[in-house]
């Protein structure tokens, strides 16, 4: 392997929504180096932090449309029944809800946690409480999508944190997306909540961290399976 597929292999890709901010941060680095020595190495630090923060890296993800995998990249933080936003029309009933929670050295790409139709996207505005909050499913603001593949209908929530303040949504109402593609991104720390159908075996714990587009959250058919296949996307 050469040195060139050596360091291609290493550097993580950024997401083009962060090359603004790249971009911003390292030309304010310059500016207030050029006046104060010391606040260039302190703005050469929250850059490269920045890169960190939009990185785009590759995931495995499992071909089994009973399995639900993990919409972000943090801790799980609840685990319950709970009303899905009135917005995604899911019903009045309670849902199994499992929540993520992402800090600001998370990795923000939001996946699909399964493959299907998008039926439904709301967008409500709200506050921005601290993201593990139980109350900011309901009072801050949040993007929900409907993802439906035959009988079963799952909705991911993005919720924004205490720090963030965009969400954003890549996908439109009407596509098919693939389990693990990239649906969305939300800025500098939030949550996300997957409200899962009837029936759904969750095989996640509070506290347990993951993986966006690889971590099982939940399967849909409730057996077990010895071999899995992947993709990576």
């Amino acid at each position: 392997m050469s040195l060139t597929d050596t360091i291609s292999k290493t550097l993580v890709p950024i997401h083009r929504e962060g090359w603004p901010f790249i971009a911003i941060a390292g030309v304010a680095t310059l500016v207030l180096g050029w006046f104060f020595d010391p606040l260039f190495w302190i703005g050469l630090i929250l850059t490269g932090w920045v890169c960190y923060f939009f990185r785009d890296p590759a995931r495995v993800t499992p071909l089994d449309d009973a399995l639900v995998v993990s919409p972000a990249d943090g801790t799980v933080c609840q685990i319950g029944m709970a009303r899905p936003p009135v917005e995604l029309e899911l019903g009045e009933a309670p849902m199994m809800r499992v929540c993520i929670f992402m800090n600001v050295f998370n990795c923000h790409v939001n996946r699909a946690p399964i493959g299907g139709r998008v039926t439904r996207i709301a967008y409500r505005a709200g506050k921005f409480v601290n993201a593990e909050s139980d109350k900011a499913s309901e009072e801050n603001e949040r993007n929900g999508l409907v993802i439906e593949n035959g009988d079963t209908r799952i909705g991911v929530v993005q919720i924004a944190g205490l720090v963030a303040r965009r969400i954003v949504c890549f996908v439109n109402e009407g596509e098919n997306i693939g389990a693990g593609e990239r649906f969305g991104l939300i800025r500098f720390g939030s949550r996300l909540d997957v409200y899962l159908p009837e029936g759904a075996s969750v095989k996640v714990a509070i506290g347990q961290t993951m993986v966006a587009g690889e971590s099982v959250v939940a399967d849909l058919s409730g057996a077990g399976r010895d071999s899995v296949l992947t993709r990576v996307s």
